[in-house]
């Protein structure tokens, strides 16, 4: 079997900011902007405030096994970022959105690095991303 290679991950601030907004709004998304609002800031958004759209690229989970959070990119945005890891990070500060971290005085932030040649071949291998919503098992 192949390297499974993951688009996203969170650093453990993000991850511990995330479970502190479950725990005030309910199960949460982060959708990664494409340059309106906030530039292109990942927006939290409770699960059932956020639509999905089919061009949307599901990115992967982040956060618990118990309280996954899925991360999500619009289409066009993905093909600009399709050879980059995305990290979601957490910075002191508030952006100008609507997404659910402002009022905690922090930001989501996206870091990224180019993926390794290893890393695109394995993407590769696995085949086309997942478009329009996840699904919890």
């Amino acid at each position: 079997m192949g390297r499974v290679v993951e688009r996203v991950s969170a650093t453990p601030a993000a991850v511990e900011l995330l479970a502190k907004l479950t725990d005030m709004h309910g199960p949460l998304l982060l959708h990664q902007s494409g340059g309106c609002c906030d530039g292109s800031a990942p927006m939290c958004y409770g699960r059932d405030e956020f639509m999905i759209g089919d061009r949307d690229v599901f990115l992967g989970l982040i956060g618990t096994a118990e309280v996954p959070v899925p991360v999500y990119i619009g289409g066009l945005q993905f093909e600009y970022w399709s050879h980059t890891h995305l990290t979601i990070d957490v910075v002191p500060g508030r952006g100008a959105g609507f997404s659910l971290e402002a009022p905690e005085g922090f930001r989501f932030l996206t870091r990224s690095r180019l993926f390794s040649d290893e890393e695109t071949d394995a993407l590769e291998a696995a085949g086309p991303v997942p478009r329009g919503e996840w699904q919890a098992a």
